[in-house]
Parts: C-alpha cells; sequence; structure tokens
C-alpha cells in the first residue's frame, strides 16, 4: 500500500546518514482541525510546498480517534467549523463525531491538500539543524526536511491511562473511550465506566440504551448544563444550502453565546450565580430523588472544570437502570474493581473515560531546538510560548493549538484561524530574508507567559477549587487555555510583530538580485 494518498516527492537532499531525505518548505504534523487548517491556508495563500505527516491512516485527529458510542461536539457545528467552509448539511445543532470527521476530509479534499496528507506516518524526532537552516525530521515511513515545521499535534490526543494496582488482574476487556473496541460486544454484559467527564456523559447513555448493565465511578460530579440538541429539518437545510447568510448569521449568534459566558469564568460574581442556578436547575428538573441529587451535586465552583452540556446523562442515572457509585476507583482486587468507599464491583468490561495528557504533550519529547534542547525540556515548568504560536529556542517553529490557545467558553477553531494568521504573516516575513531564520527572543517569550499568569490569576479555572486538566500540577500555572476573550486573542494572536524576534534574524539583509 503506497504511503502517499497522492502526489509525488519532488525533492530530495542527502541526509546525514548519506540516505535521501525530502524536503519541503513547510512540514505540518497532524492532520485535524489545525493541521488541515494550516495546509489550506498554505493552500490559498499559493504555497503548495509543504507535506502533512500524519500517524493515523485517515485524517480527523481527534475526530478520527474518538469513535465512542454517542462521540459528539459540544459547540454549536456551525460555529466549530472553518470560517471559509461553512457546512449547509450539518444534520444536527451539535454534530455527531463520524460526521466531523466526513467534514474535515470533504473540506480538505476540495480544497486540494488531501495530495500532501502522509497517513500511517508517525515523526519520530524533529532536530533543528542550525547549519543547514531546516528542520530534520525522522518518521516510521522515511525522512524529512522542511524549512519550517507546523505542530498541529492536537492536546487531547494520548489517553491518560490510571495506573491502579491490580490492574492486570482484571481478565475482561479493558480500554480507553479513544480506543474503542468495537469489536467487544457490550448488550447484556457488566460494563464499568471509570469517570464523569465530557466523554462519559455522552458514552452512558448509549450503554444503558444498548442493554448493557452500566456502574460508574465517579471521582467528582460534574457541572452539566442543557444541551437542547436537535436535528435540523428539511426547511431549515435547504435555507442553509440557499442562503449563506443565513449559516453566518447563525455562527455569530453561537460565537456571541459563547463569549457572554466569559464574565462567569473570570470570576463575575453574578455570571456564576446565574450559571450555578441553571445548572442546578437542570439537575433538579431531571433528577427527582433528592438523595441521587445529593450524590450528583457537582463541587468545586462551575467552570473550574469543563462545563459539560446533556440532556440525556441526568435522566439515564435516575432511571435506575445505570448504577452509580460516587467515589473513583482505586485498584482491582482478585479481577474485583474496588472503589475508593470500600465498596467492590464486578464487572466484564471495563471503559476508561479518564481524559487525556494535556499540560505535558507527548510530542513535546521528541522536538529539539538550538544545542538540541527539547520542547519538553523547556516546558520542565509548564508550556510557554510567544503569541501562543513559537518559542524560543526553536526556529522556523509554529505550534498551532498549544500553550494557552485553548478555550473554556468557545470554539478552538476560532483560535486555530487566529494562529494560522500569524503563521502566514511570519512566512511572508521569511520571504527573502538572507538567511531564513526566524526565532523569538527569551524576552519575548518572558513577557508574554507573565502578562498570560496575570491575567489568569483570577480565572475560575484556578480559583474554582477545582483539579481540572488545564493547569500545569507542577507549577500551578494555567497553561492550556486563553484567559481571555476570542477578539482579545484575535487583537493579540494574530499580528506579526517583529520585534519580538532576534534582531540579527529578523534584520538581516534581503539578497541581492
Amino acid at each position: 500500500m503506497s504511503w502517499w494518498w497522492g502526489g509525488t516527492p519532488e525533492h530530495d537532499e542527502p541526509t546525514a546518514g548519506g540516505s535521501r531525505a525530502t524536503h519541503v518548505a513547510v512540514a505540518i504534523v497532524g492532520a485535524g482541525f489545525a493541521g488541515l487548517g494550516a495546509a489550506i491556508a498554505l493552500e490559498r495563500e499559493g504555497r503548495r510546498d509543504f507535506v502533512v505527516l500524519e500517524r493515523s491512516e485517515r485524517v480527523g485527529g481527534t475526530w478520527h480517534d474518538n469513535t465512542y458510542p454517542g462521540v459528539a461536539c459540544d459547540i454549536p457545528s456551525h460555529l466549530y467549523s472553518y470560517s471559509f467552509a461553512p457546512n449547509p448539511g450539518w444534520s444536527r445543532l451539535f454534530a455527531p463525531g463520524a460526521e466531523i470527521r466526513e467534514y474535515l476530509e470533504r473540506t480538505a479534499d476540495v480544497a486540494g491538500v488531501l495530495d500532501r496528507v502522509v497517513g500511517g506516518t508517525e515523526v519520530l524526532d524533529a532536530a533543528w539543524d542550525a547549519a543547514a537552516d531546516c528542520w530534520r525530521i525522522a518518521t516510521t515511513r522515511g525522512d524529512w526536511t522542511a524549512s519550517a515545521l507546523v505542530l498541529a499535534c492536537g492536546r487531547l490526543v494520548e489517553p491518560r491511562i490510571p495506573d491502579l494496582p491490580g490492574m492486570g488482574s482484571f481478565d475482561g476487556p479493558i480500554f480507553h473511550t479513544a480506543r474503542w473496541r468495537h469489536d467487544v460486544a457490550l448488550a447484556g454484559r457488566r460494563v464499568a465506566v471509570v469517570g464523569t467527564g465530557a466523554s462519559a456523559i455522552q458514552l452512558v447513555p448509549e450503554l444503558e440504551a444498548a442493554g448493557a448493565s452500566v456502574t460508574v465511578l465517579q471521582r467528582s460530579a460534574p457541572w452539566v448544563m442543557p444541551r437542547g440538541d436537535h436535528a435540523y429539518d428539511d426547511a431549515e437545510l435547504a435555507r442553509f444550502l440557499a442562503d449563506p447568510e443565513a449559516i453566518a448569521a447563525l455562527r455569530d449568534e453561537h460565537y456571541a453565546a459563547g463569549e457572554a459566558m466569559f464574565p462567569q469564568r473570570l470570576g463575575d460574581a453574578a455570571a456564576i450565580a446565574a450559571a450555578r442556578a441553571r445548572a442546578l436547575g437542570h439537575l433538579r428538573a431531571q433528577v427527582a430523588d433528592p438523595r441521587m441529587r445529593e450524590r450528583l451535586a457537582p463541587d468545586g465552583e462551575i467552570g473550574c472544570r469543563r462545563v459539560l452540556f446533556s440532556d440525556e446523562w441526568y435522566p439515564a442515572i435516575a432511571s435506575g437502570r445505570v448504577d452509580l457509585e460516587p467515589s473513583a476507583l482505586v485498584g482491582v482486587e482478585d479481577g474485583v474493581l474496588v472503589a475508593a468507599s470500600g465498596r467492590r464491583i464486578e464487572a466484564d468490561v471495563l471503559v476508561l473515560a479518564t481524559g487525556f495528557v494535556t499540560a505535558e504533550q507527548p510530542y513535546a519529547s521528541l522536538v529539539r531546538g538550538i544545542g538540541g534542547q527539547t520542547l519538553a525540556e523547556h516546558w520542565s515548568a509548564g508550556m510557554t510560548s510567544h503569541a501562543s504560536t513559537v518559542v524560543n529556542g526553536f526556529p522556523n517553529c509554529f505550534i498551532v493549538n498549544g500553550p494557552n490557545a485553548s478555550l473554556g467558553h468557545n470554539s478552538s477553531i476560532l483560535m486555530i484561524e487566529t494562529q494560522l494568521d500569524y503563521v502566514l504573516a511570519a512566512l511572508d516575513h521569511l520571504d527573502g530574508r538572507l538567511d531564513g531564520v526566524l526565532a523569538p527572543t527569551a524576552e519575548a517569550e518572558a513577557a508574554y507567559t507573565a502578562a498570560i499568569d496575570e491575567a489568569a490569576r483570577e480565572t475560575v479555572w484556578l480559583t474554582g477549587g477545582c483539579h481540572n486538566w488545564y493547569v500545569d500540577e507542577r507549577t500551578g500555572r494555567l497553561t492550556l487555555l486563553w484567559p481571555g476573550t476570542v477578539a482579545a486573542f484575535r487583537e493579540r494572536g494574530a499580528v506579526f510583530d517583529r520585534a519580538a524576534f532576534e534582531p540579527d534574524l529578523v534584520d538581516a539583509p534581503p539578497p541581492s538580485v
């Protein structure tokens, strides 16, 4: 099977070991929303000398990896789309996961970039070669060199697998929601689900409806808001198809609703009270038993953890057909699950809805900058950057959806597109430079990080009294989320600021003609 989806490598050069490496102007790692967005942005700018390296066989990123029953987005479909590629055919207000993956593949195909996606190719090492002013990239299917490197690896990529005593003694299937086993029949079987995050509240009602006997182990109860999902009817779909302005108006409406949630994340007392009232009202309306409501009562301030949206979670729990254990899984003894409460639970299948490795990004140990320092070493005290996109000591490297570039209140696609504007501006600046090298100063990165830390100080993510995956446990810093509005990020993050880069590189004279 060819490992190229299409096209033909054209530029070869020797590597240090004497083998041949394919050279491109830009190498993109990852084929999810960020990586495909970068590819399409380059294509639209006439920059066609690039490759997208993707470890999976198909594009889609998290929407390729997550195929568990009930998987869907919790951002409205028309906002969870590229601004330049509206989709009049979204079937629902909140699109199912498979539909999102199909949208990504179709959009990339229409844009003409699928021929530069190399599937089934895992990056093993990416090192800056200062002598040649390029990145040398080793993969499972060949070597590459690139003048610029775009890391679009995602942040919900590597499943977090709990290391608990006795896990090896469980003799049934164990798998994470992001590595769903479609070959395991669940109807009529005892299925234990560990966790009550976004994946679990989508999954559990589906398992219950499919006839599984479900036990949920809940370390802490989440805040859950009404979802209000619905299928678009034929009249709505016809209107979206006939009138692109209708989609734009709906997108603007969803965007404004998301931005309106930010004051609550910033600690506004009135906004917090209103959000709490809505969530607790949702709980009371869907769970009649006061004892069960007590077990489902959230801890920590609302918004400290990811706020979830569901109209099916509480009814499934309240039905009596789902067993809720309000404590964490702490181990397995002789094949029996042991909860923190001391309860012993027998199960045939163990499903881990335990989230992902986030604060310490897995790809960081593979990327080596000036002097051989890895991104993981540079980020040993938590992820830092300038403009949430570039990192001191890593020339011509751009990280999309990386440090402080995601959101806790709106669509991450808005942030990705802003970062891509920055990347394009930086590449425009690199054009014609004598050395072709662009690296932010340590001072610029430190100043940006200090500003992030100050803006985050009073947010609910740091003051809400909970444990969340947005904060680096090593330092207590907010490293995943942007602590401001989308508008504020657009104002700051989309503007390429040449003064933030090494002056001897930025100001190098252009070559003579």
